[in-house]
């Protein structure tokens, strides 16, 4: 045998070799109460994952958008911008006249804030009105399956079996 015949190749923590499922549920938690009460009972959950499939996008509609909304968040995320430029400029200036960094950090913030509403509102108008809301969005799973390494399958199918409550739903693979 060859010296490379023995290496292992590495691999990503979040991989099994030969994983089967101990169940599906509906929401994460029930899948993390699954996997908690398996530790619970000694069970080696080093060899389990919690897997969410069937993935989608979720976005909530805040508020419309208008001329002035999107000025005013142009407005202040520009001035928490000028305010940090300023303040990192005020570290690095020579003297230790205290005026003078404070007029670095407003002279920097006030043209954040200039810059900020101009930018935001540049990008408000090649939008076109396209998109007159603003949202919040997040990629969700609409199953989450509990798997485990085959040589643990059997006894994690038995743990779960006695455990009160939360069952894998009908759709279990």
């Amino acid at each position: 045998m060859s010296s490379q015949a023995n290496m292992r190749i590495p691999r990503s923590g979040l991989t099994l070799d030969f994983p089967q499922s101990l169940g599906v549920y509906a929401e994460y938690a029930e899948a993390q109460k699954a996997v908690d009460f398996l530790s619970d009972n000694e069970f080696p959950v080093e060899n389990c994952m919690i897997v969410g499939t069937e993935l989608k996008q979720v976005e909530r509609v805040t508020g419309r958008l208008t001329t002035g909304r999107v000025a005013v968040g142009g407005l202040l995320s520009g001035v928490w911008l000028g305010l940090f430029v300023g303040l990192i400029f005020s570290l690095f200036a020579t003297g230790s006249n205290s005026g003078s960094a404070f007029a670095v950090i407003v002279s920097t913030a006030l043209f954040g804030a200039l810059f900020g509403v101009i930018w935001a509102l540049v990008g408000y108008a090649a939008a076109r009105g396209k998109r007159d809301f603003s949202s919040v969005s997040q990629i969700v799973a609409t199953r989450y399956e509990v798997l485990v390494e085959h040589k643990y399958a059997a006894r994690g199918r038995e743990l779960l079996a006695t455990m009160p409550g939360t069952r894998p739903s009908a759709f279990d693979a």
